[in-house]
């Protein structure tokens, strides 16, 4: 028979410590504002109708009306201005380069040390 590794425990409390849980966003900010992306991708295009009544003059003013509270029973998260771009690596809100995603200081770690391909220090 071969040894097992903790052979003085019975088998039903071999269990592994509980280590701490990794999840993949960075922090509590970044999964709120994924959810915020999330929410406002499936609302886009109820509330595009909607808006659309609701800001068409010609039509009655009792239509516009329904066409507002239903805009206002929508979820709060679903409206994109809520949204804030994060650098996908720290979830720093502000100084985010947007076509890569990344904060202004990753950003130029990244540049310095030859990590982004096509991105070098300006240099004449």
């Amino acid at each position: 028979p071969s040894p097992s590794l903790t052979p003085s425990l019975p088998p039903s409390a071999q269990v592994l410590p509980a280590a701490p849980a990794r999840s993949y966003y960075v922090d509590w900010r970044m999964l709120r504002d994924v959810r915020r992306r999330r929410l406002a991708y499936e609302y886009a295009d109820e509330r595009l109708r909607i808006n659309a009544i609701r800001k068409n003059t010609i039509l009655p003013r009792e239509l516009q009306e329904v066409a507002d509270k239903e805009i206002a029973d929508l979820p709060r998260d679903s409206c994109p201005v809520r949204i804030r771009n994060r650098c996908v690596l720290t979830s720093r809100p502000r100084g985010v380069r947007r076509r890569w995603r990344l904060s202004r200081i990753v950003f130029r770690h990244f540049a310095d040390h030859a990590q982004m391909s096509g991105i070098q220090r300006a240099m004449w």
